[in-house]
């Protein structure tokens, strides 16, 4: 008899625990690649010494796996979940364990070469809109250009009225108050954001207009000049086709102040300004089309103001293989340094103007070949010491095959021709040109 009711009572926990989990509609997506890596140099530096033991070539296999679940636990209610999980060079030391967080994660770069959480949110689409709680992407606006996808704690509404759309945003970018886990003994240091945007879509295209409230105080207890920086961020943009023609466009113009805490020291304006404009043509196999963007340097003579390193074409905008590329160059290579502080960060390339034209075929539709000539320099000197403005060329050559409907495979292959800018102070330092060939095999689901 007690095995009787040992066996009823295992199969009715059974029959509960089902119940809870069937009542749910569970959804994956994500992304898997694989990819390797040559740079032929690892520092612009021909001759410098202390450079030196960094002048060398690298080579190295990388990965990462990206996963999305849905749980759909109710009509319109959804819990939706994103980690990264082994996101590491294949057979390279871990790296240590600490409390910065990676880049562009909510988890630090240890726990992503394990496994990290960026996204824990729930999506209620309810009668008067839909409502995001939690934490999701933060950074992206209209265009791919000045986007810089980070997940960060967030309220989100949106609403559309016919082809409008309105969309609030509240984010939590930084947070210094006292907590049990961090003690704290300042008060009114965070970094917060506020957002409205109004999108109008129709057949061909979209515009809007994106207005962010920047209150960022998390300088205020930790810096020798202590100060609070509150502006304002304008995102006009458009997307639309016209014919075979592909167009997009977006300007973004910040203003405000840098206010320190010392009334010895005068308030400082905040004034920037970034633009870009890109277009393709696609005449069946063939296809051309070029960008043009700007991002505003710094002028070191106006003390008074800050032009410049206030916004830039972000992470995620990478025109190029080498030149302020982050996705794999930047985020997997790192830096690549000249003279006397001169850097190309490999990543949200920033006062500059920036020119690109490109033209690519498609022999068959799983075949897409693509080339393209870039040429950047410096908006301005941010050191007045610089002899030159040159950022440089880059030739690159991208070929990406479609092998099945999930699985496509990318080689490139680019070609850098040093600026003079990277000489820094002086005219007799030589310069490396560079090259990097990249391989990746990705798999979407």
């Amino acid at each position: 008899m007690k095995r009787f009711w040992l066996v009823l009572l295992s199969l009715g926990l059974i029959a509960a625990f089902s119940t809870t989990v069937f009542a749910a509609d569970i959804k994956f997506s994500g992304e898997y690649y694989a990819a390797g890596m040559y740079l032929d140099k690892t520092t612009l530096n021909k001759n410098d010494v202390a450079f030196q033991s960094r002048n060398l070539s690298t080579a190295f296999y990388y990965q990462r796996l990206r996963v999305r679940t849905d749980f759909t636990v109710a009509n319109g209610l959804t819990l939706v979940t994103r980690l990264d999980a082994m996101e590491r060079a294949w057979g390279a030391s871990r790296s240590p364990v600490g409390t910065g967080l990676a880049y562009d994660s909510a988890g630090t770069v240890a726990e992503n070469e394990n496994i990290a959480f960026d996204w824990v949110y729930i999506d209620y689409q309810s009668p008067i809109g839909t409502f995001d709680v939690g934490y999701m992407n933060d950074g992206a606006t209209g265009t791919i250009f000045g986007n810089s996808y980070l997940p960060k704690g967030r309220i989100k509404y949106s609403h559309s009225f016919g082809p409008a759309t309105l969309n609030l945003a509240y984010t939590k970018d930084r947070e210094l108050s006292s907590t049990a886990n961090l003690p704290g003994v300042t008060a009114d240091t965070d970094n917060d954001k506020y957002g409205i945007e109004g999108v109008y879509n129709w057949k061909s295209g979209k515009a809007g207009l994106n207005v962010n409230y920047y209150n960022y105080a998390s300088q205020r207890p930790v810096t020798a000049m202590q100060y609070k920086k509150t502006y304002f961020l304008f995102t006009p943009y458009a997307i639309a086709k016209i014919g075979p023609v592909a167009l997009q466009a977006e300007f973004n113009y910040l203003t405000g102040n840098q206010k320190y805490e010392a009334p010895s020291i005068n308030e400082v304006k905040l004034e920037s300004i970034s633009g870009w404009i890109d277009a393709t043509a696609d005449f069946g196999m063939f296809y051309a089309g070029g960008s043009f963007a700007y991002m505003s340097g710094d002028d070191p003579g106006t003390n008074d103001k800050i032009e410049g390193n206030l916004i830039s074409g972000g992470f995620d905008w990478n025109p190029c293989l080498i030149m302020s590329s982050y996705h794999d160059r930047g985020q997997w290579a790192g830096f690549l340094t000249g003279y006397d502080g001169t850097m190309d960060p490999g990543a949200g390339m920033g006062n500059a103007w920036f020119f690109q034209g490109r033209a690519g075929v498609k022999p068959v539709d799983k075949l897409d070949i693509m080339a393209s000539v870039s040429y950047a320099n410096a908006d301005k000197k941010n050191d007045p010491r610089y002899l030159y403005n040159d950022y440089g060329w880059e030739i690159d050559l991208i070929a990406t095959y479609k092998i099945t409907n999930n699985l496509s495979y990318m080689l490139g292959a680019g070609y850098f021709f040093t600026g003079k800018f990277y000489k820094g102070y002086s005219d007799a330092n030589d310069l490396n040109n560079d090259y990097l060939v990249v391989n990746k095999l990705t798999l979407t689901f």
